[in-house]
């Protein structure tokens, strides 16, 4: 194996957590998952710091499929308590954001599907009244 050796990084920047915050959000929500990473982040919280150590027990296994340095700083990120809590939060904001998107469109199909249905007998009980009306005189 020729493979050199990449450094364990053991701190964080503030931009590099935002950054990974936002990844790691959007992961979730885009993938209409919003509520399952808020369910799994919120049970997972307690053990946090463990599961971040955990992640660096299987660091040499885990470089072989994901990028180190984001792997790392992902393990970094959750080990921190103000960096967890602000990973659920941006979760949930960003999948209430989805969710209303979601339901102003259905919202609006909703009132096209009425309008068309108003037009629809709309016009056949004109016809029907037009014709009844000829009728008549």
């Amino acid at each position: 194996m020729n493979k050199e050796y990449k450094e364990i990084k053991t701190t964080i920047t503030e931009e590099e957590a935002n950054e990974m915050i936002e990844k790691v959000a959007h992961f979730f929500v885009d993938r209409s998952l919003g509520s399952a990473g808020i369910m799994l982040f919120e049970s997972l919280h307690p053990l946090h710091g463990i599961a971040s150590q955990a992640l660096y027990f299987i660091l040499p296994f885990a470089e072989m499929i994901f990028d180190s340095n984001q792997y790392q700083r992902f393990a970094l990120m959750i080990q921190s308590d103000d960096y967890f809590k602000r990973l659920i939060k941006r979760i949930d904001e960003l999948d209430e954001e989805t969710n209303e998107e979601r339901r102003n469109k259905a919202r609006l199909k909703r009132q096209r599907r009425k309008n068309q249905r108003k037009a629809f007998f709309k016009k056949i009980f004109n016809k029907t009244n037009k014709s009844t009306e000829s009728t008549e005189v």
